[in-house]
């Protein structure tokens, strides 16, 4: 990944749909990093505002990083974030800024099965999953039409037949690598998707409460491609935008269940 520089941060169109959760954050942070560096905008903006077990959160290189620690380890044993001076990384350190919580519980359970099997040379099903969502992830409430065709893969009824539910649903983008795609957004983007069920109160509900490791380790996640959903593209607008099969996949193998947490 090549360095930030200010240019990289005028390239974000804060104005775009994905970014709503972001924005209030993420516009003035992003300014200020071009000004005087990523780690130094990062830090100034936590400011001691979250605690983490080993103590106040802040962003240091990636340096610092002993080498044979693992960075999820590292984290939960001092509070550090590493952080390379990219928009990757950018995003991440806005992501513990944005969602403090899940960030927080997302690292308690990858260090806690780093240290469960310390010998594992691989990441293994629970870990894949959990830097999964961090990276690609994101929740969708939505109508049961919606959620019915979206495990079916039925693009035409998830995207069209039923388009006009999409304004009661609620997508929020929440994995950072998925935030720095978006940044020029491309048809072909697909995000992890997990479905919030009726009844939680909150995301980290469904994070902490309904989501077993043995069940996280399965991946429920539903493949969205997310410039498909109305509203959040102009070229969707076109009912022929839907039919590259190649981005608008039919189901294949997958069952017709997985991705929710219900």
């Amino acid at each position: 990944m090549r360095p930030a520089n200010p240019a990289d941060f005028e390239t974000i169109d804060w104005s775009q749909p994905w970014l709503s959760p972001w924005r209030t954050r993420g516009e003035p942070l992003a300014a200020l990093a071009g000004r005087v560096g990523t780690i130094e905008a990062l830090n100034a903006a936590v400011a001691g505002s979250i605690d983490l077990r080993a103590g106040p959160l802040r962003f240091v290189a990636h340096a610092e990083l002993p080498m044979g620690e693992a960075y999820e380890s590292f984290i939960e044993r001092t509070a550090c974030v590493p952080t390379r001076v990219n928009l990757h990384d950018f995003f991440n350190g806005l992501a513990w800024l944005v969602y403090p919580a899940m960030k927080q519980r997302l690292n308690e359970l990858q260090a806690c099965e780093l240290a469960r099997d310390a010998s594992r040379t691989s990441r293994g099903a629970v870990r894949d999953a959990l830097t999964l969502f961090d990276e690609n992830g994101a929740w969708l409430r939505a109508p049961p039409l919606l959620l019915d065709a979206l495990r079916r893969r039925d693009w035409r009824a998830l995207f069209t037949v039923h388009r006009q539910l999409w304004d009661e649903a609620r997508l929020e983008v929440f994995g950072h690598a998925l935030i720095e795609k978006l940044v020029r957004p491309r048809k072909p983007i697909t995000a992890h998707v997990l479905v919030v069920p009726e009844d939680a109160t909150s995301t980290m509900q469904m994070f902490t409460d309904l989501l077993p490791l043995q069940r996280l380790a399965d991946k429920p996640f539903l493949p969205l491609p997310v410039l498909g959903v109305p509203g959040w593209w102009l070229p969707n607008e076109s009912p022929e935008f839907y039919q590259d099969a190649s981005v608008f996949r039919p189901l294949q193998r997958q069952t017709a269940t997985r991705g929710s947490l219900s």
